[in-house]
């Protein structure tokens, strides 16, 4: 049942109302519901709510409402500029108040149903114009791609002609040169020539090639002669060969690597300098409880981290530093630490159901402090799963899912 708010306060000019409603103050509120039309006025801040028929017409497109800590506060524009008798009509028949009631809250209804339409529109609106400057840009980003590929093909195609130009005034070249050579030799020369190439090929002679000959008058130098020719590779911590590397990538990797190395050579050679109860998880736990009940939560956090690092697998020390990253506002860190204990309270026996209890707890209250409660409900089930009787994890369960149902 809601509490009706009857301690109201205003004051009135001729043109104007002013009215403040005080709100009690409340464990857990959300922002009130306000409503306000010609003839009616509603807040509704749960449990409390607080309505009013109002003696006349009011300017509801020029009206506000201002939301402060303890109180709402009105300000209402007459439509006739004239002092009222009362804020309430209190003296008019029920079912005309009840019908001016209904009739404000289908108004509201209407203009809250016309405000999400104008807004899908709007979304609708921009989707489109988002997709034609999409189109657009993919249009010019494809015409600027074919402008550059027939660009290229171009420049190819006269790099290939002036190839083939070069290369037919350098043939050209040559031929004359033989030409003018074979015209400078004396004729006795060129017929004892002729008569020992004749009897060498007879003879099967090396002279007779007519290719190897083709060769010489051209002036080409002979094919090389067989050889071995010693490779070294220069050593790599990658088997893939250099050109096909990465090497901003391969360097970065490297640099990880040896900085791994580092802090973990630097962990172990920290905790030889430790004194022998300092290596003890036990006594780092118990000095993390003593600065945690001191309320030093950064040092208490600091002991339980010194002790992980010595010993990774008690649960007991992932739950007791959850609950000081809980102290300190560190609540995706707590998320962590619960998820690690209960990972380590594997298998689900009697002996550790205290211990998965508390880490469902701390995590389902990490995760409503982060306004995740269908989350933070989960765990506190699993919680209730593990201990049935718990009359508190009962309650505070209760409490999320009336939370999720109010923001739903």
């Amino acid at each position: 049942m809601p509490v009706w708010l009857r301690d109201f306060r205003w004051v009135q000019t001729p043109e104007a109302l002013f009215v403040t409603v005080p709100l009690p103050p409340s464990r857990r509120r959300r922002r009130p519901d306000v409503l306000c039309s010609e003839r009616y006025l509603k807040v509704n801040a749960p449990p409390f709510l607080f309505e009013a028929v109002l003696f006349a017409a009011v300017d509801d497109a020029r009206s506000s409402a201002r939301v402060e800590e303890g109180a709402i506060f009105f300000t209402l524009h007459k439509k006739e500029a004239l002092m009222w008798e009362t804020l309430v009509a209190e003296d008019g028949d029920k079912e005309a108040l009840q019908q001016i009631r209904e009739a404000a809250v289908r108004q509201a209804q209407e203009d809250a149903k016309a405000e999400v339409e104008a807004k899908a529109a709007q979304r609708r609106e921009r989707g489109r114009f988002a997709l034609d400057a999409t189109i657009k840009l993919e249009e010019a980003e494809r015409k600027r791609t074919e402008d550059c590929k027939e660009e290229e093909r171009k420049k190819a195609t006269e790099e290939i002609e002036k190839w083939k130009e070069q290369n037919e005034r350098q043939r050209k070249i040559q031929e004359e040169h033989r030409v003018h050579h074979e015209k400078r030799k004396p004729p006795q020369q060129n017929k004892q020539e002729n008569y020992s190439n004749g009897r060498q090929s007879r003879a099967g002679g090396p002279s007779g090639n007519m290719f190897s000959e083709k060769l010489k008058e051209e002036g080409i130098p002979a094919p090389r002669p067989a050889s071995s020719i010693e490779v070294t590779f220069t050593p790599r911590n990658f088997p893939t060969a250099l050109r096909e590397s990465r090497i901003p990538e391969e360097e970065e990797w490297l640099y990880k690597q040896a900085e791994a190395r580092r802090l973990i050579n630097a962990d172990a050679a920290e905790i030889e300098d430790l004194k022998e109860e300092e290596k003890n998880p036990d006594w780092l736990k118990d000095k993390g409880n003593k600065m945690f009940e001191t309320g030093n939560y950064l040092a208490a956090v600091n002991a339980y981290n010194l002790a992980i690092r010595i010993n990774n697998k008690i649960p007991a020390l992932y739950l007791n530093r959850a609950v000081c990253h809980l102290r300190l506002r560190n609540l995706h860190k707590a998320i962590e630490d619960t998820s690690k204990a209960l990972d380590l309270l594997t298998p689900a026996v009697p002996d550790n159901a205290r211990a998965r209890v508390k880490a469902h707890v701390r995590r389902g209250t990490a995760f409503c402090e982060l306004e995740l409660y269908a989350e933070g409900l989960q765990d506190y089930l699993s919680a209730l799963k593990i201990e049935p009787s718990n009359k508190n994890l009962e309650e505070d369960a209760e409490n999320i899912r009336r939370i999720i149902q109010g923001n739903e």
